[in-house]
């Protein structure tokens, strides 16, 4: 670790893992307020004890989502009992969630702002939607290249190798970029 003290705040670039930490420490270990960056882009911002995710604190994706949960020994204290909000500010709500469901199989910005006319079908909840590049696969949070098997964040980073299942899976269920 390569470390930057600033009073009662430390600044660390972990090489090994390729993440960042910036806030209050104890004893050389994360512990208080901080900042955790991940390397592919997602940031914790909360209470660390001990180098772990511990107390309340939110977790930012690249995205635009974030969950903010309450967190203990780096753990989320009591399954579903945090809160999911996607990039539009819709939170998720495990119960009774009435978008895009059996019945009723409208985006969330289409239940806000209405739907396309005949023949202008909406693929994403993204209005206009991110062009997926040819022969590729929109994966969710990412491009997918079968080519090399690799997931590409939106802005053309690496974010991981797939392994055979998330392969099949991917190939199975999303959306492939095509000539039009």
């Amino acid at each position: 670790k390569d470390g930057m003290f600033h009073g009662d705040t430390v600044r660390v670039a972990m090489e090994h893992t390729g993440s960042s930490y910036e806030g209050d420490h104890k004893d050389g270990r994360m512990e208080g307020n901080g900042v955790y960056v991940f390397p592919t882009g997602t940031k914790y911002v909360g209470q660390m004890k001990d180098g772990m995710f511990h107390g309340h604190g939110t977790l930012y994706f690249p995205c635009g989502g974030k969950f903010e949960a309450e967190w203990e020994n780096g753990l989320q204290v009591k399954r579903n009992e945090g809160k999911y909000m996607f990039s539009d500010g819709l939170e998720y709500k495990p119960e009774d969630w009435p978008y895009c469901d059996v019945l009723d199989r409208r985006f969330y910005t289409e239940i806000c702002g209405g739907l396309k006319p005949a023949g202008r079908s909406q693929l994403t909840n993204e209005e206009p939607p991110k062009q997926i590049p040819i022969g590729w696969y929109d994966c969710g949070d990412g491009f997918y290249n079968a080519d090399n098997r690799v997931v590409y964040d939106y802005n053309h980073k690496f974010l991981r190798n797939a392994d055979d299942e998330e392969h099949e899976w991917i190939v199975r269920t999303c959306q492939k970029g095509v000539n039009e």
